[in-house]
């Protein structure tokens, strides 16, 4: 089964048009040409790099499974209710290591260093997450899920998030309680310093309320990174934390502080 994100470029493509045209009919300024451009630009690389990586990590989700004896039936529905759970789990870890791993973080941090916020942001990805982020998800192959299960939850997983890339949504009520929404994941784009690494959830807000990440949000967000990528180039959004990380580790005069510099806080120089 294709990773369902896939299948639906053109209908994100669309309502990223909508949404331009009633952010330039409201006049509310939450898009510019320039950052948006990269943004799609991001994307397709994604999806382009995407193809590269997805055989291997099938491959690997493959190795795993017939690792263990355990196996999930296909053709229930309880399955696919705990395959979107273990998947919503494991995206949680894999989104707050990101946050607080500075290797992974240099992965993740292209999806952050646009200071807007709108639903071209949700398509800007990086072109090379691909080569680690399965990691944060082989558990559930030796749980039995089936490798197609596994990219299908996935793939529904970011599905899912693309919308609560807006700013035109305030709150969905008693919705915000369990669900990751607008309100919560602009915090989560925010570097004001009460937003900073909070709200790491994909679908759902609860393992953020479990585990201590949570933070509701109560001033307007200001989005970024906290040091400005200032650039429109993609290759160089994908690059420009590594070229960051190899320049703090030639300071580094012993190993232990090198390797500090890889797996310690993204913010370490």
């Amino acid at each position: 089964m294709a990773d369902p994100t896939t299948w639906a470029m053109p209908a994100f493509a669309g309502l990223i048009a909508l949404e331009a045209w009633y952010d330039h009919w409201q006049r509310a300024g939450e898009y510019s040409r320039k950052d948006a451009i990269t943004n799609i630009a991001l994307g397709f690389g994604s999806v382009l790099w995407g193809f590269l990586w997805a055989p291997l990590q099938l491959w690997a989700y493959h190795k795993l499974h017939d690792l263990t004896p355990l196996r999930m039936p296909t053709n229930t529905w309880w399955t696919w209710v705990a395959v979107m759970l273990c998947d919503d789990f494991f995206y949680y870890w894999f989104h707050r290591i990101s946050h607080e791993s500075r290797l992974f973080w240099n992965f993740h941090v292209v999806h952050h260093s646009s200071d807007h916020y709108n639903l071209s942001v949700a398509v800007r990805q990086s072109w090379f997450g691909g080569i680690a982020n399965w990691l944060f998800y082989a558990p559930m192959a030796l749980l039995g899920f089936e490798p197609w299960m596994i990219v299908a939850a996935h793939g529904f997983n970011l599905l899912y998030q693309f919308w609560i890339h807006t700013q035109f949504i305030k709150s969905l009520g008693w919705w915000e309680n369990i669900l990751n929404t607008p309100s919560h994941h602009r915090v989560h784009h925010g570097v004001n310093e009460p937003y900073l690494d909070r709200n790491y959830g994909g679908i759902l807000i609860i393992w953020d309320r479990l585990f201590g990440s949570y933070v509701p949000e109560t001033e307007k967000p200001r989005y970024g990174i906290i040091k400005p990528l200032n650039s429109f180039n993609p290759l160089w959004a994908n690059l420009h934390a590594w070229m960051e990380m190899f320049e703090a580790m030639k300071t580094r005069p012993t190993l232990w502080g090198k390797l500090r510099c890889v797996w310690g806080p993204p913010g370490m120089n």
